[in-house]
């Protein structure tokens, strides 16, 4: 992968430049096919269908001061957010519009904070997906700032883990589910570039108004080549109980690698548990033996009182059962994901839709060529044979 150097930060101001530039001659960019549709019987936004093509992403720099107000001086009563890389802070523009303003503070040199800051631009920047959070802009007056749209319900960690939460109901955790694997189907097999997040857990999905999921935090994504099969990365970063045995264990990322976190990803959903419990058991050891049981009912969140749909329940499950095998080759693609969790449709790497009579011609489906609903019935017999790594 390269990287654009780290001390020129001059090549921000000339790529937008040229942006303009493309946009003043009519220059169309590739288009890519969104989901989009009526919100379907299981309360999932997005159908099946194709949607117009997503708007062109477009990003402004904004000054400081814009930012500095917006945010009341970064008053800590703004302050939404805080990890070991990053301060998160919730501000207003003069318009009124909500935002996000990202300002880093990871301690590194200079030089591999600016260098990181042209990658996160470099990679989100040209991402344009209703399932991923959307850059407005950034600044680097009084240092490195990234400014987002703000998501009024936060992330889904706090509304899962946080006792002053209440708690979501089934159909908006089916939502977000589905919400997600659209995001990173997209990211994966539509984007003009492959991404690779590397960091996919509940408290980097944020939450629109309407409960939408938005993959956000972009600050460990790879680009991979299309010619590339895996990326090997040194040194290993990303969040315990969320990392691929082969990422941890050899470095190797590839989209399985997002895969495995979005397996933990759907238990946690399901469960409401932490990935990683009080006693430091990740949250898949915990599960796969239940899984191997066929006790998918035992996974449920006891917070939902019984109220859910169990046939959503036994194909998140069977799916996160698929995600987080240990060998990546014998996990699903985010197709065959898709496949799974929206009842039978197959859908194309270039975000296509088609139905099961044109099969034959879709090729990407190399592990599950059937519907959910036949899956189930010899659900006895195959899944002790899945989870047996």
């Amino acid at each position: 992968m390269k990287y654009i150097r780290a001390n020129s930060l001059k090549r921000l101001f000339s790529l937008k430049r040229r942006s303009f530039e493309e946009e003043e001659e009519g220059v169309v960019p590739k288009e890519h096919g969104v989901f989009k549709g009526e919100e379907d019987k299981d309360g999932c936004k997005g159908g099946f269908g194709i949607a117009p093509a997503a708007q062109r992403p477009s990003w402004r720099c904004f000054s400081f001061e814009e930012i500095f107000v917006a945010t009341d001086a970064f008053s800590s009563e703004n302050l939404v957010g805080k990890g070991g890389y990053a301060e998160v802070y919730r501000g207003v523009l003069n318009d009124a519009e909500e935002i996000a303003v990202k300002r880093l503070t990871k301690a590194c040199s200079d030089e591999r904070k600016v260098k990181d800051f042209l990658t996160e631009i470099g990679t989100i920047g040209h991402v344009c997906h209703p399932n991923v959070s959307a850059l407005l802009g950034c600044c680097i007056d009084n240092g490195l700032y990234l400014v987002f749209q703000f998501s009024s319900r936060g992330s889904v960690a706090s509304r899962l883990h946080d006792p002053n939460s209440p708690s979501m109901d089934w159909k908006t955790r089916y939502k977000i589910a589905i919400g997600t694997a659209r995001g990173l189907h997209y990211l994966h097999k539509v984007c003009q570039r492959r991404i690779i997040h590397r960091d996919i857990k509940s408290s980097n999905i944020l939450l629109t108004a309407d409960f939408e999921p938005q993959i956000s935090d972009f600050g460990l994504a790879k680009w991979l080549p299309s010619q590339w099969t895996h990326h090997s990365i040194a040194p290993i970063e990303g969040t315990f109980g969320h990392l691929a045995p082969e990422y941890f264990m050899h470095g190797t990322v590839d989209e399985k690698t997002d895969v495995f976190a979005f397996g933990v990803f759907l238990l946690e959903i399901i469960s409401g548990r932490k990935p990683v419990d009080a006693s430091h058991q990740s949250l898949h050891c915990w599960a796969k033996p239940l899984l191997n049981r066929e006790e998918m009912e035992t996974l449920v969140d006891p917070r939902l009182g019984g109220s859910f749909d169990s046939s959503q329940l036994k194909r998140l499950a069977f799916t996160a059962s698929l995600c987080i095998r240990a060998p990546s080759a014998w996990r699903p693609t985010m197709t065959e994901v898709l496949e799974l969790l929206m009842k039978g449709k197959q859908i194309e790497s270039g975000g296509k839709c088609q139905t099961k009579k044109n099969k034959k011609n879709s090729g990407d489906l190399r592990i599950l060529n059937m519907n959910v609903t036949l899956l189930s019935q010899f659900h006895r017999i195959i899944l002790p044979l899945l989870l047996v790594l």
